[in-house]
């Protein structure tokens, strides 16, 4: 198998024993499971955890900025026309930009938390990926050099037999 080979197996199999064959260490590779499911791990997620989340999912969609765009709508509607001179937020609407700032200041940072745990998540698959695609490569070069020997074989077998076919 070669040894780039042999430290990429180490990286993937943390146990591997030095007095393994390279057969014995690819044997190990093909039993062992090395992928995780990334997808079963939502169970322990906290409540504000999962909190974040659906805010960061519902704040996220053109719903809610449908929604809020009528709200601003209205609200600027029934204090500049309906209300005039009795307005409870008269313009430049001070009231509205102090609610739109809070809500900013505490919407922002449970997005950014949601983005951090999903960015996590993004790595964990990533790390998977790559252990998986590091397997794959490993055992279709023992497959291809395997063939190799394989067709070499065959080949030695036809010239002898070409060799005591010429004798005979």
């Amino acid at each position: 198998m070669g040894e780039k080979y042999e430290e990429l197996l180490k990286y993937i199999l943390d146990d591997v024993k030095n007095d393994l064959t390279d057969d014995e260490i690819l044997h190990i590779l093909l039993d062992k499971k090395i992928s995780t499911n990334v997808h079963n791990k939502k169970g322990n997620d906290t409540f504000g955890q999962k909190a974040d989340d659906q805010i960061a999912k519902i704040a996220g969609s053109w719903p809610f900025i449908g929604i809020f765009l009528c709200i601003l709508f209205i609200w600027i509607i029934v204090n500049i026309m309906v209300l005039k001179n009795n307005a409870f937020d008269p313009y430049p609407f001070i009231l509205l930009n102090l609610a739109l700032s809070c809500m900013a200041a505490i919407q922002a940072p449970l997005i950014m938390m949601s983005q951090n745990r999903q960015e996590e998540k993004d790595r964990e698959r990533g790390g998977n990926d790559y252990r998986v695609n590091l397997k794959a490569e490993i055992i279709l070069e023992n497959l291809h050099n395997t063939l190799d020997e394989i067709l070499d074989r065959q080949k030695n077998m036809e010239e002898k037999l070409k060799i005591l076919e010429i004798g005979k």
